[in-house]
């Protein structure tokens, strides 16, 4: 695995071999972050990576000008992992990680609020609808923040009604949903 552009570009992050971790692909990263440039402004931003893993997401837009991200991640070997990467892009400075559940984590009653907050969630758990609705009923997202989440479009019917959106895009077998915070929400 690789970050695809900005000042890593070409850099490989490692992932744990686990079953509790299944990369984002590439061509699926590639994808949603073509989309994400032409949606928003990466510099100086705050990210916020859910499921975080590896941290290829949260590295990934760091990599594109992210000022500070934030890894949330339970596991503690995969968490470590993830420290692993973040130290070989000497980006420590710029990284957080919450080494807990996604739902506790959108729990926490005095957090920070972010520009992008990305979910990468194993496919087949559903605690992502919780997470969820807890991020965007606490305003864990800034003004025209965006949250996406990558889903498997075996999990669309579940997904579909918990979230109360249809997702925006496919691709390959993933479901890309996207939750905006708009001026008009606060």
């Amino acid at each position: 695995m690789r970050i695809i552009a900005g000042k890593f570009k070409g850099r490989t992050v490692k992932f744990p071999k686990s079953n509790l971790v299944r990369p984002t692909t590439d061509k699926t990263k590639e994808s949603l972050f073509n989309y994400l440039v032409h949606s928003m402004d990466f510099d100086g931003i705050k990210v916020c990576d859910i499921y975080a893993g590896s941290g290829s997401l949260g590295l990934e837009a760091l990599s594109r000008g992210a000022g500070e991200v934030h890894f949330v991640e339970k596991d503690f070997h995969v968490s470590k992992m993830l420290e692993e990467n973040i130290n070989s892009l000497n980006a420590k400075d710029d990284c957080k990680i919450f080494r807990m559940e996604a739902v506790k984590f959108s729990k926490i009653s005095e957090h920070d609020s972010y520009d992008l907050i990305l979910a990468d969630p194993p496919f087949f758990k559903f605690d992502i609808h919780d997470a969820v609705k807890n991020l965007l009923e606490r305003n864990y997202l800034n003004e025209d923040g965006i949250l996406i989440i990558e889903r498997s479009i075996q999990t669309k019917k579940e997904d579909e009604a918990a979230f109360g959106i249809e997702a925006f895009k496919k691709i390959g077998d993933s479901l890309i949903y996207q939750f905006e915070k708009s001026p008009r929400e606060n």
